[in-house]
């Protein structure tokens, strides 16, 4: 199938619901006579459930791991005062998804930024990185949670990965570790497991994997920064999705390709968001006006199919998507 007919079947659809043009995407008011059409866009900070985990968590999330490694990232970098101030602006504009990693070292920050508002207003998801653990943790799932939640400073992990999957056979190597979380998720301290991976035969597995909940992806319209082409990765992410497991996008910017084309960021947003397999995207902030462009560009995307899987949510009774 030639790249362009790819691109133009994925957009029309895993429902197999398609709706031709922008005109044929709307929503019709209830009880009018004469039906009035308009287009329906997305929502950046619209609450969306992670496949069939009991996590709720908002259509982008914060990613505070780019150009991340060695306990460190740009976040990060950006000095304990601007990188939470970051967190707590993003949070007011809507957002309640915020993504770490052990490699980002991320953790300490999350808490303090948000200091005040109830946890249950946010979702938090780490990672585990079992190639780089010290020597007191290799083979230790119980020690390494215990860390990241006093690193964290919470009770709880909404949703816990196994990080940078590549080798096709992870989910034999890494059966120990996979074991001990099931038996921590059991205990309340992870609600949910899954993987991020970083090869298309990784993914391929975590797609058959009955252990795995949720698969944070690299997903594009380009193919940059992916596990291979939109042509080889988007089926897997179907399948994924079909399987009732979530799914977070990540690199929709390309590892920064695109940050200096509105038109590339608007082009790959729209791709990714019409999928229909993908649930959530995490996107790695710099800035508010980083924060304020993507939610412009998502809250003007046209919805061109009947998405499934991103169905509106909320949050327990006594809590809302409203900031605290």
């Amino acid at each position: 199938m030639k790249r362009r007919e790819f691109l133009i079947n994925s957009i029309a659809g895993a429902s197999g619901l398609l709706l031709g043009s922008a005109l044929s995407c709307t929503e019709v008011k209830p009880g009018s006579k004469n039906a009035v059409a308009k287009a329906a866009t997305f929502d950046p900070w619209e609450i969306v459930q992670l496949g069939r985990t009991p996590v709720k968590v908002t259509r982008v999330g914060f990613g505070t791991g780019f150009m991340g490694g060695h306990n460190s990232s740009n976040q990060v970098r950006l000095g304990k005062e601007t990188f939470e101030k970051l967190l707590r602006q993003t949070y007011d504009r809507g957002c309640r998804l915020f993504d770490c990693a052990d490699a980002y070292g991320s953790h300490p920050y999350i808490i303090p930024a948000l200091k005040g508002i109830p946890r249950e207003n946010y979702t938090i998801v780490s990672k585990i990185a079992v190639w780089n653990l010290p020597d007191e943790e290799i083979d230790k799932p119980a020690v390494i949670v215990d860390r990241f939640l006093k690193e964290l400073d919470t009770d709880y992990i909404d949703l816990l990965l196994l990080h940078y999957m590549v080798p096709p056979d992870w989910n034999i190597t890494l059966r120990p570790y996979m074991d001990g979380l099931s038996e921590i998720k059991a205990k309340g301290k992870v609600r949910a497991l899954g993987v991020s991976c970083h090869s298309l035969e990784a993914l391929q597995t975590a797609a058959e994997e009955p252990w795995v909940e949720s698969v944070h992806a690299r997903i594009n319209a380009f193919g940059v920064e992916m596990d291979g082409s939109p042509e080889e990765v988007v089926p897997v992410l179907r399948k994924i999705h079909d399987a009732g497991k979530g799914v977070i996008g990540m690199k929709l910017i390309g590892n920064g390709t695109f940050r200096n084309s509105r038109e590339l960021r608007e082009k790959s947003a729209d791709f990714v968001l019409n999928l229909g397999c993908v649930n959530a995207v995490v996107v790695g902030f710099e800035s508010l006006d980083n924060v304020t462009d993507y939610e412009d560009i998502v809250r003007k995307t046209i919805r061109k199919i009947g998405v499934t899987g991103l169905e509106p949510a909320t949050f327990p009774k006594g809590h809302s998507n409203q900031t605290a």
